[in-house]
């Protein structure tokens, strides 16, 4: 299993931004970032530093938002739908697309993901998909 540090994660988004604005080779997961970064122009600027992105803290703390989380958790939701897993989250996916379009609809998704993962963390407990599809069902019949 791969198991990347976050520099490994802020290295690998900083390189995808790199190079694709050099039109060089992209792999099949650097084109899916690619395509995720050029949606959030507000990152650029932080992306285009690869030594200060790695260096940079992004606490709560400091009240900035953190790129390579949500851009991860657009990657997440990618990977989500491809496999459909959890068992459902594709019907789901393609159902909130279709009324909301695809970037306010992944959005929307990180809400539902946010709120698994939050449940589970105090819980203790395993992540509960099952309610996680349900909220993104529940934000596409709204």
């Amino acid at each position: 299993m791969f198991t990347p540090s976050s520099h490994d994660v802020r290295r690998f988004f900083c390189d995808a931004l790199r190079k694709q604005r050099n039109g060089e080779v992209l792999t099949p997961m650097d084109a899916i970032a690619a395509d995720w970064i050029v949606q959030h122009p507000e990152y650029h600027a932080e992306l285009a530093d690869a030594e200060e992105a790695i260096a940079r803290d992004y606490s709560v703390e400091g009240g900035k938002p953190n790129p390579f989380l949500h851009l991860s958790m657009h990657l997440s939701i990618v990977e989500q739908v491809s496999i459909d897993q959890p068992r459902g989250i594709k019907a789901a996916h393609d159902l909130l697309v279709a009324r909301r379009g695809e970037h306010e609809a992944h959005h929307e998704i990180m809400e539902c993901l946010g709120e698994m993962i939050w449940a589970s963390q105090r819980s203790g407990l395993p992540p509960d998909t099952e309610a996680y599809v349900e909220c993104v069902r529940g934000r596409a019949t709204r």
